[in-house]
């Protein structure tokens, strides 16, 4: 690769989340976390085939967090909800405090290190991200290290992530001399929660009379049309009722959860054979990372002896509706089918739920209601979150970079994206690294009774998609 794309990546980075305040829905995951229970952190694991230099490590993250301005700056709240928190330039920022560098014997201890670190709460006075490098984790041909970043949804959603470090890695092992930089900016000004709040509250003033206005064309029209305006009501409704609960019980092989002992896998497999399942079946790459999971998860009732057939899945929907290609995501359930022995069968049952759920009208209500919820309190939203029964297990893929990256000189050689558990037993995310699939899972520990077992049973289901693809 030249430096000539990756001078056009990094420029792309600087522009990268450039907004002074926080979205409707990330105010809502904000304000609503109760860590871990409840969480927005996102964990990635980044393998690399060998330990980097420290030295030239600290300073491309330095470089990189000046270039992406806001991984030096946190969330400023107003004291009361009247206007989105802001972010504002943290002026203690320490690089020292969010980049570390630790030891271990293998990459099982490497896991068990980063769930911890995941575990642990941001201070949420400072910026949400937090990497440790660890050294010593063997590799096929001797010793290499893996990179953990954690980051809060408010700085960016897991898809967010994966662009932004894709953006930001090497496509040479070789050192840049001269990169780009950050704009210059002033020294920080600080941002006070009570003038926020104030603001917000000048600014629904001076909204008051349009809102009016509104509400009387909206009146008028309901006194014109009312059973339209009733039959269309009770028309979302029932689409959000659809949406927001389960039409099979969660599987007593995933309970109970308490969201507080988090267990980290890793997978990887080839590209090929999941495109070619996919293809077999009507489906997408989305779709077949959904039989893959149900196949282990298939094989893992079948051990514990439990008759169950079905279980809620929790997947990712494109909110353009034709298809599943579009920008714009929501998060629904759909019926994962367990029953079924076939991967290529699999990947059409699902497609054919996820299908079913482009007709609902009422994908987009959480980011409807986030604007009104967002001017309660907290407890308000957390409330709102819970209302939607959690699936057993959430899965979702992600487009990773298409060719090698690299990391202070070492090679990217798989990036594994652990999400949260917002009440789900276990959360899988696969993303594309060139011809790889890496596939990272984040289980609800006090779920599971044979964590091991669990571990056999995915990977089992992995191998089982490769060889019918391959």
């Amino acid at each position: 690769m030249s430096a000539a794309e990756d001078f056009e990546r990094w420029g792309g980075a600087a522009a990268w989340s450039s907004g002074a305040e926080l979205t409707p829905m990330q105010t809502l995951l904000w304000r609503a976390e109760r860590h871990p229970v409840q969480s927005s952190t996102t964990t990635v694991v980044i393998d690399l085939d060998r330990a980097p230099d420290w030295k030239r490590f600290v300073a491309a993250t330095e470089w990189g967090t000046g270039l992406v301005r806001r991984l030096r700056q946190r969330v400023v709240d107003p004291v009361v909800p009247t206007a989105p928190p802001t972010w504002a330039d943290d002026p203690t920022f320490d690089l020292g405090y969010h980049l570390r560098r630790e030891r271990v014997s293998s990459r099982e201890e490497m896991l068990a290190q980063a769930a911890q670190v995941a575990l642990r709460p941001f201070d949420r006075s400072r910026p949400l991200w937090e990497g440790v490098l660890y050294e010593g984790v063997p590799v096929e041909r001797g010793e290499g290290a893996a990179y953990v970043l954690k980051i809060h949804h408010a700085l960016a959603d897991p898809l967010g992530i994966v662009q932004l470090l894709s953006m930001l890695q090497s496509g040479r092992r070789a050192h840049t001399a001269r990169k780009p930089v950050g704009d210059e900016v002033a020294a920080p000004v600080g941002v006070d929660g009570v003038e926020l709040a104030m603001a917000g509250l000048r600014a629904d003033v001076s909204t008051l009379p349009d809102l009016a206005r509104t509400s009387v064309r909206t009146l008028g029209h309901a006194a014109v049309r009312p059973q339209a305006v009733v039959a269309s009501a009770l028309r979302y409704g029932a689409s959000v009722r659809r949406l927001l609960t389960q039409t099979e019980r969660p599987s007593p092989e995933l309970s109970p959860r308490t969201g507080k002992k988090w267990t980290f896998f890793t997978f990887e497999a080839p590209m090929e054979p999941l495109r070619t399942v996919a293809r077999q079946g009507g489906g997408t790459l989305d779709d077949a990372a959904v039989a893959l999971v149900l196949g282990g998860l298939r094989r893992y009732h079948a051990r514990r002896g439990s008759d169950v057939r079905e279980l809620p899945v929790g997947v990712r929907v494109s909110l353009d509706r034709a298809d599943d290609l579009g920008n714009r995501f929501a998060q629904a359930l759909i019926s994962g089918p367990l029953s079924i022995e076939d991967p290529v069968d699999r990947v059409a049952a699902v497609r054919g739920e996820v299908l079913s759920l482009h007709t609902e009208r009422a994908l987009e209500v959480l980011d409807a209601a986030a604007p009104v919820v967002n001017r309660m309190p907290a407890f308000v939203g957390a409330s709102a979150l819970r209302t939607a029964v959690p699936p057993d297990a959430f899965v979702l893929t992600l487009p990773g970079p298409p060719r090698k990256r690299f990391m202070a000189g070492a090679e990217v050689q798989g990036m594994y994206v652990l999400g949260p558990l917002p009440g789900a037993a276990l959360t899988v995310c696969l993303v594309t690294v060139g011809d790889t699939a890496c596939i990272g899972v984040n289980v609800d520990a006090s779920a599971v009774a044979d964590l091991r077992g669990l571990e056999e049973c995915l990977a089992e289901g992995v191998e089982e998609l490769v060889s019918v693809g391959g």
